[in-house]
């Protein structure tokens, strides 16, 4: 079977993949597939940094601010939609270009990861949020230790999602060596954006919020976080902000937060990125806006003719 070629734009929060992406798309004749799992919903374009309208420059966009904040929205779900994006986009002649900076997300669908049928047990669940982060690490590690090495111990949603499966019969441990037995339709190539120089990523973060903040981000979370069940309660750049509603932290000790929270979210994205082998790492402070999207256009050129 000959596979589909696909390209993912990766890297953390405000390193600059959707111009890359936008760029790159231009000149590959390509469609852009969001791999975040938090702009796929309706509501928060300022928070989550969706792209404009304005800033489409005409290139289709997929999985972007489709879906109601109080839907839950799982790697599996984005899997089959990507998946089904992709062949789409390849089936009329034109590039699939996966850009986000959800990981998991983009391995899972780039590695044909299958997963469970196992529902959400509402009493397992209850009884599992009971627990401390210490506690569920402890059960999984005796349950399922290689999954365990693959989750950080403080990601309390994907240990109580592991746990779920192991008492549902399965693991994610089965669900990856079942998927090594199905072949990917894909063909991959990474290209990543880093800073050698992490403080200048950091400024960038902090640029972002600071304009965020200016284009309404107020509102915005105010008017989500009104909603009963809005996914934004978990998002950051709303979250953060609950507390300035509530009286108890000053607008600036808010939007420190926010800064705060996004850098630490930029690390975690990092580490994860930094595991996969298969990424072109190019470093945008060490090359010019046109240099950095010449490199990238070099490696899919190289990549789409071999």
């Amino acid at each position: 079977m000959e596979k589909i070629k696909i390209i993912c734009i990766v890297g953390a929060t405000a390193s600059g993949k959707t111009a890359l992406s936008l760029e790159l798309a231009k000149r590959f004749n390509g469609e852009i597939i969001s791999a975040d799992s938090m702009q796929v919903y309706k509501g928060m374009p300022i928070a989550t940094a969706a792209v404009r309208e304005e800033e489409k420059q005409g290139v289709p966009h997929h999985l972007v601010e489709f879906l109601d904040a109080s839907q839950p929205f799982s790697v599996a779900e984005f899997v089959t939609l990507a998946k089904e994006k992709a062949l789409d986009i390849a089936s009329r002649g034109k590039l699939p270009i996966i850009a986000g900076g959800t990981g998991l997300f983009i391995d899972s669908l780039v590695n044909n990861i299958t997963f469970s049928d196992v529902g959400i047990d509402e009493e397992l669940r209850r009884k599992l949020e009971e627990k401390s982060n210490e506690e569920l690490y402890s059960m999984l590690l005796e349950a399922d230790k290689s999954s365990a090495e693959n989750i950080h111990k403080n990601n309390r949603k994907r240990v109580i999602r592991a746990l779920e499966l192991y008492f549902g019969g399965t693991s994610k441990t089965k669900q990856n060596e079942e998927s090594k037995k199905i072949e990917s339709p894909f063909e991959a190539l990474y290209i990543g954006i880093n800073y050698k120089d992490r403080e200048l990523l950091y400024q960038r973060i902090n640029k972002r919020v600071d304009l965020m903040a200016e284009n309404g981000l107020l509102e915005e979370a105010k008017e989500m976080l009104s909603k009963q069940g809005a996914t934004s309660a978990q998002a950051i750049g709303h979250k953060e902000l609950k507390p300035y509603f509530d009286g108890a932290v000053t607008l600036d000790e808010a939007i420190e937060k926010i800064k705060q929270e996004t850098r630490r979210y930029a690390k975690r994205q990092l580490t994860w990125f930094r595991r996969n082998e298969n990424i072109n790492w190019l470093f945008a402070d060490e090359m010019q806006s046109g240099e950095l999207i010449d490199s990238a256009s070099k490696l899919i050129k190289e990549f789409l003719e071999k």
